[in-house]
């Protein structure tokens, strides 16, 4: 095991190598492990770009974590880079020192150089960061394919120069390059150009997708060719998917929800506005293939047909986040959010039932069922309209839940004129009367209420008194 050089040491000799181009090329076979982060930052911003090129050839670690030096827009950082592992792409064979198998773009590497820097000491030989102990033998080693880690955000009309260098790059060396993404974002690019960064992805690598993009029906109905082939996908949000010619509708829809069949690892799945599913989301989920820990259908028309089956799937019964915001349920069995509940009850955390239009009856058809579910933390009814007496029920129902953290609540009716303008002094005492009724529970919790739709967007204002009894926020 190496001793570590003194950092003043480092200093001196990096400040040194670095000048003389000829004297570090020759000697990196021998220089001391510690030496060569000092030796790549001082190559890499001074500029000495014979240097960096010898010392990326001789690199004695696993992986090179470049993202968190470079401004990833700018091709001239990287040119450099990439032109050294040209070179050892072109070897059949590697250097007894080089140990280099991963060139991670991510911004996820400035504690590798504090480390070396002598900031930290630990926790990296998790991710390849290691130094990998020196081969007494001076055997050649077959060159594995080499894996560029990057997180892909695809958000402009046409590529970056940084992504289409890149990307025209590993084109031409795709024998020799694995292109990992674990996290893909997509907002607004021609699908033509989102199906060409893909197809050069190891699509296996992806664990999280998430679109913020509005789609037509025909193109998630493109994407899911790609979307079956990820199948390490842990988490999927899919943003506002508006159906075509109706009569395209049910072979699309199949298309598309068929892929989750090949998608054993998803935990986390949110579609907003997936007008597609109204009526038919049993399909979808009778593909899935693993128990979800979240699950958000918001914004959308579903059917009670549709949450009868969602009442019914097996893959559900492990959930701890369930959203189901902006889905209307006014004209709802009662009973439906009751069968729900009493599926999700052992391990539901976070439910939001935010603008779904719930009456009086069916709240109070859910709270015995709602009392149930130990493990809530968070729970909102924003949005939808309530009167006092069912409010107070509620309050009396949840103030066993000793989880419950966070409750956002709409304004009581009452404290609306019949104009459906909101009356602050009557507020303000319906407000008082919640308090006393928080008091006499006597269980400390933190209340909002508000007259928007989410109050966590909005400001709030604090009602501090007694607050080791209780705590009472109003946004308005």
């Amino acid at each position: 095991m190496s001793v570590p050089t003194p950092p003043r040491l480092l200093d001196l000799a990096g400040m040194h190598l670095v000048r003389e181009d000829a004297l570090v090329c020759s000697a990196l076979e021998f220089l001391p492990t510690e030496l060569f982060p000092h030796l790549f930052m001082d190559a890499f911003h001074g500029k000495h770009i014979k240097t960096l090129k010898a010392i990326v050839q001789a690199w004695p670690f696993v992986c090179l974590p470049l993202g968190g030096l470079i401004d990833l827009p700018h091709v001239g950082p990287l040119q450099a880079v990439l032109e050294a592992l040209d070179v050892l792409l072109a070897q059949k064979v590697h250097s007894r020192r080089c140990k280099l198998r991963v060139l991670d773009l991510r911004n996820t590497g400035q504690s590798f150089w504090n480390m070396w820097s002598g900031a930290s000491t630990h926790g990296f030989s998790s991710l390849g960061m290691a130094p990998v102990a020196e081969q007494s033998s001076r055997i050649h080693q077959p060159l594995a394919p080499l894996k560029v880690y990057i997180e892909l955000c695809l958000k402009k009309r046409t590529l970056d120069n940084f992504l289409t260098y890149l990307l025209r790059w590993i084109e031409q060396r795709k024998t020799s390059i694995h292109l990992c993404c674990k996290k893909l974002t997509i907002f607004a690019m021609p699908v033509e150009n989102i199906m060409r960064v893909l197809n050069m992805v190891q699509l296996d690598c992806i664990q999280e997708v998430q679109v913020n993009w509005i789609w037509h029906l025909s193109t998630p109905a493109k994407f899911a060719p790609l979307l079956g082939q990820m199948s390490n996908m842990q988490r999927l949000h899919l943003s506002r998917t508006h159906i075509s010619a109706h009569e395209e509708q049910e072979q699309k829809v199949v298309q598309f929800t068929s892929q989750f069949l090949k998608l054993h690892h998803l935990q986390d799945l949110s579609l907003d506005a997936p007008s597609f599913l109204e009526g038919c989301l049993d399909q979808m989920l009778s593909c899935l293939r693993s128990p979800l820990d979240h699950l958000a259908i918001t914004n959308g028309r579903l059917t009670e047909s549709d949450l009868t089956h969602l009442s019914q799937c097996p893959n559900i019964h492990q959930l701890k986040g369930l959203d189901l915001s902006g889905v209307t349920m006014t004209d709802f069995s009662p009973k439906i959010l009751c069968i729900i509940l009493e599926q999700v009850a052992a391990t539901l955390q976070e439910l939001n039932l935010e603008q779904c239009g719930i009456k009086e009856s069916q709240l109070e058809s859910i709270l015995p069922v709602l009392s149930c579910c130990s493990q809530l933390r968070t729970f909102s009814l924003c949005g939808n309209v309530l009167p006092m007496a069912i409010m107070e029920k509620l309050l009396r129902h949840t103030t066993g839940l000793i989880n419950l953290s966070d409750e956002f609540y709409p304004a009581p009716q009452e404290s609306y004129s019949l104009h459906g303008a909101l009356h602050l002094g009557r507020l303000a005492q319906l407000r008082d009367k919640l308090i006393k009724i928080m008091q006499d529970l006597g269980h400390p919790r933190a209340i909002w209420l508000s007259s928007s739709p989410c109050p966590r967007w909005s400001n709030k204002t604090f009602y501090p008194e007694e607050p080791f009894l209780y705590h009472c926020c109003m946004s308005a």
